[in-house]
């Protein structure tokens, strides 16, 4: 090995040492607030919940059938300013697609409809309730969710998704922190 080769070695060696200790997530202590955002202020748990929502068969526009795919996070809050909802806290964030593509994300979609989602919560600790609707648009499939925030509170929350056109309502139950 001349003595470029080791130069070069070691030159590389040291530049990608360099950037894994760049690159390499700083370590929390426990004393430290959890800050996901620059408006997070004071100590917060960090906790969230997956929130995962079986498909919502549907007709859209009356004749075109459909599915509606809920999926996203319960959280504790407050989100970051350049969230969808700035501050909210003890919420629901919901990612609305529809249909399913065979071929990956990036394919064309099947079962995409016109639609209007109707998601309705039960908080099972305080007894609050809510609905909100919300319309979604066919082109709203896996590559460009829709996305929606549902402020229940914290607590055990019973979530239904439904559409305001037949479907088969969907209810799960899931803790937000």
């Amino acid at each position: 090995m001349t003595i470029a080769h080791r130069f070069a070695s070691a030159a590389c060696a040291g530049i990608l040492g360099a950037a894994a200790f760049v690159a390499a997530p700083g370590v929390a202590h426990a004393a430290d607030p959890c800050m996901l955002g620059w408006s997070n202020v004071g100590p917060r748990t960090c906790a969230m919940t997956d929130v995962r929502v079986s498909p919502v068969p549907t007709l859209g526009n009356g004749i075109c059938a459909g599915i509606l795919n809920a999926s996203g996070n319960a959280f504790d809050g407050p989100l970051w300013e350049y969230s969808t909802a700035p501050g909210a806290m003890h919420s629901i964030e919901l990612r609305l697609t529809q249909g399913f593509s065979p071929l990956g994300p990036w394919a064309p979609t099947l079962l995409a409809c016109d639609l209007t989602a109707i998601i309705e919560w039960h908080n099972l600790d305080t007894g609050q309730r809510g609905s909100m609707s919300r319309f979604v648009p066919a082109s709203h499939t896996s590559s460009r969710p829709m996305t929606v925030v549902v402020g229940t509170g914290p607590g055990r929350v019973q979530l239904t998704v439904r559409t305001d056109h037949p479907s088969i309502p969907v209810t799960t139950e899931v803790f937000v922190p």
